[in-house]
């Protein structure tokens, strides 16, 4: 990495491409998308709702979750369209949300405070599925027998089976993701809870020393109701470095700090460096722990930075190391499912990066060419500007957002008439005639983004096609930040 020199040709040809992403860019109201995308996270509450529950549609759901195993397993979020808690994505969800807060909680207005309760139901809940020493409770219900069924969370008589991970049957990956979680939250309470921050990072502690005493995967025990949804296809090595970078910056001990320095190899630290989500820290991993070597703290940790530096050559458009493709329209496309997620998170890794450029007056060396911090976070900005509308459907991906956005997303307690409209119980199988209907949602998930569109920007805003309509928490959490950025500089 380099000071910043002056604006090459070949700087400006990158620029050139991002004006054309950007030709029919509209102003947007970057704080109204604010609200409303965390807004979204009190759609996805599972347990028993707060007075103050804002998505009225809603009731309490899943309230003995836990009660087969003799353990209280009530709260936390519902991933997704369905109504199963997943803690491994829960717990990427609930980390990204802490980041949002650190990053950029201090220009997020009057929703700062929205956004710190949406990181403490997730952590609540994480509290709860670590409260037992040498076990770590992963899953509240059963998957075959819950996407088998159409029905309302508050109407749910699916297997609700209990899911953990211990000494015997270990699950470093979602124990690592638990512990990050946890530790990048003690930071947001750090100085507004500090005996809720202290049982966080305490907790924390713990959970990482269980993952990283016990290495497993837990898809390995747990296939069958962790996969294909949630399987650990990346390995769970990449989850021990991510938490233990969480836990170096909650804690300021040197020895999390020399766990990375010592296992960064073995750990396959420059694994897949342009691959970033639930499944798959190492983008985030190496832009995270560069922000110290960029302050000039932790000069061991170079090759993370280089890591970094690589990473954003990956992503750019025109660089001679392109790793995603862009649609037609500029969306970042990555192959799988739900490409939203990947289009929200690594957005948020370029801006993140680029503010940790910024203080630090540098750039990044893409061969011949080099990206600044103003280039990163324009290419950030149209992605969430693709999102918003700015593209070739003018269609807003963001439930609530705009004249047109989706109206038939899958998504059961959206889709189905609410407790309060239709107070009477609707079974498993009656409610498919709701999913297969052509009518809008009746309850509209403000704030939910979807899938999205496909390589060629099209969308189908149909049910049935639930890679491209199905919402998830993890798509929103890495936006929240995003957005809480550019609604202070619109």
């Amino acid at each position: 990495m380099a000071p910043k020199p002056a604006t090459s040709p070949a700087v400006l040809a990158i620029f050139t491409l991002l004006l054309i992403f950007s030709a029919s860019a509209t102003a947007h109201d970057y704080s109204d998308a604010l609200r409303k995308c965390i807004l979204f996270f009190e759609g996805q509450r599972s347990g028993r709702l707060p007075p103050d529950q804002r998505v009225t549609w809603r009731s309490h759901s899943a309230m003995h979750d836990g009660a087969s195993a003799g353990v209280d397993l009530r709260g936390g979020y519902y991933d997704a369209g369905d109504n199963i808690k997943f803690n491994f994505p829960m717990a990427f969800t609930t980390t990204m949300l802490a980041w949002s807060v650190i990053d950029f909680g201090r220009l997020m207005g009057a929703e700062l405070g929205n956004a710190i309760r949406a990181v403490k139901w997730g952590t609540d809940y994480l509290l709860k599925a670590t409260a037992t020493d040498g076990v770590v409770y992963v899953q509240v219900g059963d998957p075959l027998s819950d996407h088998n069924c159409w029905e309302r969370p508050e109407d749910m008589d699916t297997l609700r089976t209990v899911y953990k991970v211990d000494r015997n049957h270990p699950g470093s990956e979602v124990a690592g993701e638990t512990a990050a979680a946890l530790a990048a939250a003690s930071i947001v309470f750090r100085s507004r809870d500090p005996v809720y921050s202290r049982i966080l990072l305490n907790r924390a502690v713990k959970v990482f020393r269980f993952a990283d005493t016990y290495r497993g995967a837990y898809s390995d025990y747990l296939s069958s109701a962790v996969c294909p949804f949630y399987c650990d296809n990346n390995g769970y090595e990449d989850e021990l470095l991510w938490a233990a970078a969480w836990l170096q910056k909650a804690s300021r001990r040197r020895q999390y700090r020399e766990y990375i320095v010592r296992n960064q190899v073995i750990l396959r630290a420059g694994d897949t460096i342009n691959e970033f989500g639930w499944d798959n820290k190492h983008a985030g991993i190496n832009v995270l722990i560069s922000k110290e070597v960029l302050m000039g703290k932790s000069p061991n940790l170079k090759s993370f930075q280089n890591n970094a530096d690589a990473f954003i050559c990956s992503i750019l458009p025109g660089t001679a190391h392109l790793q995603v493709q862009y649609s037609p329209g500029g969306l970042i496309f990555k192959a799988g499912g739900s490409n939203m997620q990947h289009v929200t998170s690594l957005s948020f890794l370029l801006l993140a990066y680029s503010n940790y450029l910024s203080h630090a007056n540098r750039v990044v060396p893409c061969g011949d060419r080099t990206a600044s911090p103003a280039l990163l976070k324009s290419l950030a900005r149209r992605q969430v500007n693709y999102i918003l509308g700015d593209n070739p459907l003018s269609m807003s991906y963001m439930v609530g957002y705009g004249p047109r956005y989706p109206q038939r997303i899958h998504h059961r307690g959206s889709s189905l008439p609410s407790v309060r409209v239709h107070p009477t119980h609707i079974g498993c199988q009656a409610g498919s005639r709701y999913f297969f209907s052509p009518d809008p949602n009746p309850n509209v998930l403000v704030g939910a983004v979807v899938g999205g569109p496909n390589t060629t920007d099209a969308f189908p805003d149909s049910r049935p096609f639930f890679q491209e309509t199905e919402p998830t928490t993890y798509i929103n959490a890495p936006l929240v930040g995003l957005l809480g950025y550019f609604a202070a500089h619109p």
